[in-house]
C-alpha cells in the first residue's frame, strides 16, 4: 500500500480515530461535553478530508475498497447526517444518567459502517462493512436499557439481521462457488456464459437480495421496522431511517451496476414486485396508525419502493435520480425526526398523534419545521422531496416503467392522507385541560440554541433545494453520474 492510498482511505482512517480517542478519553476521564466534542470534530474531519482525497478519484485500494466520486458523495451525505444527530442528540441523552459517553462511539463505528458499505467493492468488505453497521445498531437501539421496551426492540432487531446475516452469507457462499471471484467488478454475469450453473447463481442471487431487502426494510421484509423504529431512542430512530438505510441503497446499486438486473430476468421482476408491494403497503399501513414514529416507519418503507423504481430504470438517470432522492429524503426525514427529538424528554418521547395536537400554537418554529417536512415527504412542491418523486418518475418513463409509475402516484395520493393529518393535528387547537395534561407530562420545553439553529437550517434546505435543485444536481451528475 502505498502512500496514496493511506491518503486516499483518510475518512475511514479519521472515523476510526475518532472511535479509538473516544474510548481513551472515557476511560479516564468521563465528560458528557468533551465527548460531543471529540465526536463532532473527528465527524468534521472526516467530511472536510473528501474534499482531500477527490483529486485522488477514481482509486482502487485492495480489491476491497474502491474510492470514487460514487463513494465519495455518499460518504459525504453520509458524514452530514450524522453530524446533525450527533448535534439533535446532545439535549436528548443529557440527562441520561449512566454511559453516556459511549453512545458516540456507537455512532461513530456505525457511521464507519456505512462510510465503509458504500465505497466496497468486495463481498469481503461489504460484509465487514455491515457488520460493524448492525453490531452498533443492536446496542444503540437498546442503548436506555432500563426501559423494556428499548431492549424488546434491540432484541428483535438483534435476532432478525442475525438470521438475514446467515442468508447474506451463504448466498455470497453460492455466487463464489459458481463464479470464483468476490470482486464486484469481475461478477458481470449475462445468459451467454454457459459454463456456470445458472439455477445455483441464481439461488444466490436471491438469498443476496433477501438479504439486502432486509436491511432496506422493503416488503416481505419489513415486519422488523415499525417495533424498532417506536423501540428504539428518537437520534437512534434518525439514525436507521438514514443513514443505516442509505449506506445500504447505494451498495445495492453498485453491486448492481457492476452486475446488471437484465429488464428480462427474473431478479429484475423479483424487484419490481417488492417495489410495488413497499410502496403500496407502506403507505396503506401508515394511515391506520396513531403513532408518528410509526407513521414514520411505514412511511420509510414506501419511500425506499419510490427509490426502487429509479434503481430498476438504471442509467445515468436513475442513478442520479437516487442520489438526488436521497439528499432530499435525509434532509426532509432528519427535520421531522428532529422535531419530535427536541420535543421529547428522555423518560417521556412525544410520539402519540395526539400529543402533537396544538404544537403550531405552543411552538410556532417547531410546527412550521414539522409541517414543511409532512409537506416534502407527501412530495408536495416547491419542497424538496417533490423534485424527488419528479426525477425518479423522469427515469421510469426514460425506461417505459408505466406500471411502477402509476402505483408509484397512486401510492403517493394515499401517503398524502397521513402526512396532512400530522399536519392538521399540528395546527388544531387544544383545549385548556389538553394543555395542562401535557405541561404536567412533558414539563416547560426549553428549545436550546443548537437545536434551534440545526432545525432552522434543515428546514432551509428543505425550500432552497427544493426552489434551486440546480447546484445540487451539478454536483450528483459530476460524482455521481459514472455510476450509470
Amino acid at each position: 500500500m502505498t502512500i496514496t492510498d493511506v491518503i486516499t482511505l483518510l475518512p475511514l482512517i479519521l472515523l476510526s480515530a475518532t472511535v479509538v480517542v473516544l474510548m481513551l478519553v472515557i476511560a479516564f476521564y468521563r465528560n458528557y461535553q468533551i465527548s460531543i466534542l471529540i465526536t463532532l470534530g473527528g465527524q468534521l474531519l472526516a467530511f472536510l478530508s473528501l474534499f482531500v482525497i477527490y483529486p485522488y478519484a477514481p482509486r482502487q485500494i485492495t480489491p476491497l475498497i474502491v474510492l470514487d466520486g460514487y463513494s465519495v458523495f455518499y460518504m459525504g451525505l453520509l458524514i452530514a447526517a450524522s453530524f446533525t444527530i450527533v448535534l439533535l442528540s446532545y439535549s436528548y441523552f443529557i440527562k441520561f444518567e449512566s454511559n453516556r459517553e459511549e453512545y458516540f462511539i456507537l455512532i461513530t463505528l456505525a457511521t464507519l459502517g456505512s462510510s465503509i458499505l458504500v465505497s466496497s467493492n468486495h463481498f469481503a468488505s461489504f460484509f465487514l462493512g455491515l457488520e460493524i453497521l448492525s453490531v452498533s445498531l443492536y446496542t444503540l437501539i437498546s442503548y436506555q436499557r432500563y426501559q423494556e421496551h428499548r431492549i424488546e426492540a434491540g432484541i428483535k432487531y438483534l435476532v432478525l439481521a442475525g438470521t438475514t446475516a446467515a442468508f447474506l452469507l451463504f448466498g455470497m457462499a453460492l455466487i463464489y462457488a459458481e463464479l470464483g471471484t468476490m470482486e464486484f467488478s469481475n461478477m458481470a454475469f449475462t445468459g451467454e456464459i454457459t459454463t456456470v450453473n445458472q439455477p445455483i447463481l441464481l439461488v444466490g442471487w436471491g438469498l443476496l437480495t433477501v438479504g439486502i431487502a432486509f436491511k432496506l426494510a422493503l416488503v416481505p421484509f419489513q415486519v422488523w421496522t415499525p417495533d424498532v423504529y417506536q423501540g428504539a431512542p428518537l437520534p437512534v430512530t434518525a439514525f436507521i431511517a438514514t443513514i443505516s438505510k442509505g449506506g445500504m441503497f447505494a451498495l445495492m446499486l453498485r453491486f448492481f451496476t457492476e452486475v446488471p438486473v437484465g429488464s428480462s430476468s427474473s431478479l429484475w421482476g423479483a424487484f419490481a414486485i417488492i417495489a410495488i408491494l413497499s410502496m403500496l403497503l407502506g403507505n396503506i399501513l401508515a394511515i391506520v396508525q396513531s403513532n408518528v414514529k410509526r407513521i414514520l416507519a411505514y412511511s420509510s418503507i414506501a419511500h425506499l419502493g419510490y427509490l426502487l423504481v429509479a434503481f430498476l430504470a438504471g442509467g445515468v438517470r436513475g442513478t442520479e435520480a437516487v442520489a438526488f432522492y436521497f439528499v432530499a429524503y435525509f434532509i426532509t426525514s432528519l427535520s421531522a425526526f428532529g422535531v419530535i427529538t427536541i420535543l421529547s424528554r428522555q423518560d417521556h418521547e412525544m410520539e402519540d398523534l395526539n400529543d402533537f395536537k396544538g404544537m403550531f400554537w405552543r411552538y410556532p418554529l417547531l410546527g412550521i419545521i414539522l409541517t414543511v417536512a409532512m409537506l416534502s415527504l407527501a412530495g408536495i412542491p416547491p419542497m424538496v422531496g417533490f423534485y424527488g418523486k419528479f426525477y425518479i418518475a423522469f427515469a421510469g418513463v426514460d425506461q417505459s416503467l408505466w406500471l411502477l409509475l402509476i402505483v408509484l402516484v397512486g401510492s403517493s395520493v394515499i401517503g398524502l392522507f397521513y402526512y396532512l393529518r400530522v399536519v392538521i393535528t399540528t395546527f388544531m387547537r387544544e383545549g385548556d385541560e389538553e394543555a395542562e395534561r401535557k405541561e404536567l407530562l412533558f414539563g416547560k420545553l426549553i428549545i436550546s440554541r443548537t437545536g434551534s439553529a440545526v432545525l432552522s437550517i434543515l428546514g432551509f434546505l428543505m425550500l432552497a433545494v427544493g426552489i434551486f435543485p440546480g447546484p445540487l444536481l451539478s454536483l450528483i451528475e459530476k460524482l455521481v453520474s459514472g455510476m450509470g
